[in-house]
């Protein structure tokens, strides 16, 4: 669902997994049910149709924050940078 997200040999990613684990830090993996949650609460929220990439963003810090890898109190940004609209086809429309 999220094309995006799928990258067999990321540029980057011997340099993410150095960032995380020099840090300490984590990844998690979502569902595509949890990137559909994700994208229905921006756009209830923020008033934006977001790209599958930005629903699994959310869900992602979602998920760090139930595991207490973020405290609800910290300030955190999520980035998300494609529109729904170039999903159309793979979203479910939104019924009722």
């Amino acid at each position: 669902m999220a094309a995006g997200l799928r990258v067999p040999s990321a540029v980057g990613d011997a340099l993410t997994l150095r960032a995380l684990r020099d840090s300490a830090g984590t990844a998690v993996a979502v569902s595509a049910v949890e990137i559909l949650w994700g994208v229905k609460a921006i756009g209830q929220s923020e008033g934006l149709f977001v790209c599958p990439e930005g629903g699994a963003a959310l869900a992602g810090l979602r998920r760090v924050v139930e595991q207490d890898w973020i405290n609800r109190a910290e300030r955190v940004v999520v980035l998300h940078t494609g529109s729904g609209l170039t999903y159309l086809d793979a979203l479910p429309a939104e019924r009722g």
